[in-house]
């Protein structure tokens, strides 16, 4: 791979200076002009060309009859115009010297007929003319840390550390709200369409060196370049995790692939065995694709499968403790060092066991400080699992008991949240073990937002948080074992 992101064809399409816009209107109602106000508002810095037939003013910006007429050479075009104009089009964005475009417009190769002919003309055109092209028939990119997002949706939260490369251009952009959410967000993420031209081997290259990446997320529905694609994931894997959905294994997942961006599928087995080889991470879903970017791209890796698992509750420990064991994780038993530790820290109504149990706390700030301390010491233990149930109710019932005025409540509240959590967020900043929650709350309620805005991974139920736990253990092994 090359050194320098910047020497990398996809630079320019994720980090131009300048556009030239073809598709966008005064009426709200087309596609093109909701893509334009979505450049718009996320405050891209540079300079904006639309190119309109007959408006002189395109929301609000100065419009341009031709793209021969711009006052410069814009670093990229989007063009999203019906099917009959794109190839035209992009020839004379390539006689201006244009050398990068996202093609939004479908009906190619994905609809059959004379499609994959005009799919091969619209090739045969960014060849001639030397033309990075992502597309046809896909969303585009955001890049958020460079405030450039050409896709439909506004994109939301901060800029992230997820790298994502993408055959459906829905899972990235209505992706925006799900991850910001969790506190989470994209570096840059493509939307490859067809992949007339530029593929998921080029954003995988490009995503393997961006600094601002840290994990990569690919949504696949056919792969073209199967040796490149392993040759690619295999020298990146060992530094950054990969983690891959593919959706063509089954007949009727192999039929919507094609019908959708006209990719050739394959049998599952052929895909775990190209993903085994490149150090690929599979996950079953998108939900599981995205737990699994979060842990790996925020926790240290773990040494191995063993997890400890600290609640205050039995039935939640026992759903752990099964969790875990369906995940292929170990909860094993504590070395006497640690349960020495434990004994005065837990009621005799409680368990000193792999799960802790606590059920009623002596001392409740011991769940958070000095029990997860010992937990992580414990040589035999690789992981963290902890349980979190404080709903706010509590807090209040106890400001209320005390009679605290209720216009006090909410800063209070706030308070006594943030001491109780903050010994988390410093045991995440000191320890090389990982750490992951779980619980059954609401993820909008004060107490949950508030570890999450201190980077803990919360899951809403166990069962996630033991398989992001396993996809970090299976990292840990593909790190040690490809050279």
């Amino acid at each position: 791979m090359q050194k320098s992101i910047a020497k990398f064809p996809l630079y320019s399409i994720a980090n131009p200076q300048s556009i030239v816009f073809f598709g966008a209107s005064n009426n709200f109602g087309t596609m093109g002009t909701i893509f334009l106000s979505s450049v718009r508002e996320i405050g891209f810095e540079g300079p904006v060309y639309p190119v309109h037939p007959k408006e002189d003013l395109v929301q609000s910006l100065k419009a341009f009859r031709s793209v021969a007429d711009l006052p410069e050479t814009p670093d990229l075009a989007v063009i999203v115009l019906p099917t009959r104009l794109v190839v035209e089009t992009l020839k004379e964005c390539g006689r201006k010297g244009i050398r990068n475009a996202v093609v939004v417009s479908g009906g190619f190769k994905e609809v059959g007929g004379h499609g994959p002919e005009m799919e091969q003309e619209l090739a045969e055109a960014a060849a001639e003319y030397g033309l990075c092209l992502l597309g046809p028939n896909c969303l585009g990119v955001s890049n958020p840390h460079h405030k450039l997002n050409t896709t439909p949706f506004p994109y939301l939260g901060a800029p992230g550390f997820i790298g994502m490369a993408s055959q459906s251009g829905s899972f990235i952009t209505q992706m925006y709200n799900y991850l910001a959410r969790l506190g989470l967000g994209f570096s840059t993420a493509f939307s490859t369409g067809n992949e007339a031209v530029v593929d998921l081997v080029d954003c995988l290259e490009y995503l393997g060196t961006c600094p601002k990446t840290k994990v990569i997320a690919l949504y696949i529905e056919g792969i073209k370049r199967g040796r490149a694609f392993i040759e690619t994931a295999k020298s990146i894997s060992p530094h950054k995790p990969i983690v891959a959905m593919y959706v063509g294994g089954s007949e009727t997942g192999r039929q919507a692939g094609f019908s959708h961006t006209g990719a050739i599928a394959g049998p599952d087995v052929l895909y775990d065995g190209m993903f085994r080889q490149g150090g690929i991470i599979r996950a079953r879903n998108l939900t599981e694709l995205f737990d699994f970017c979060w842990v790996l791209g925020t926790l240290p890796p773990p040494k191995g499968r063993r997890v400890a698992i600290l609640t205050d509750s039995g039935g939640p420990g026992a759903a752990a403790a099964d969790a875990c064991g369906r995940a292929g994780l170990d909860a094993p038993a504590f070395s006497s060092e640690t349960l020495e530790g434990l004994a005065p820290l837990v009621p005799h109504t409680g368990s000193i066991n792999n799960p802790v149990d606590l059920t009623f706390h002596r001392n409740h700030m011991d769940y958070y400080t000095e029990i997860p301390k010992l937990l992580l010491r414990d040589d035999n233990t690789d992981s963290l699992m902890m349980y979190f149930l404080t709903p706010v109710e509590f807090f209040k019932r106890g400001l209320e008991h005390m009679g605290v005025p209720k216009e006090q409540h909410v800063e209070m509240i706030t308070k006594m949240i943030n001491d109780q959590y903050q010994p988390v967020g410093r045991l995440l900043e000191n320890q090389d073990k990982p750490i992951v929650g779980y619980t059954w709350r609401s993820f909008e309620e004060q107490t949950i937002r508030t570890l999450l805005d201190l980077g803990l991974p919360v899951f809403p139920d166990p069962e996630r948080a033991a398989r992001a736990l396993a996809a970090m253990a299976q990292y840990s092994k593909i790190r040690d074992k490809i050279p």
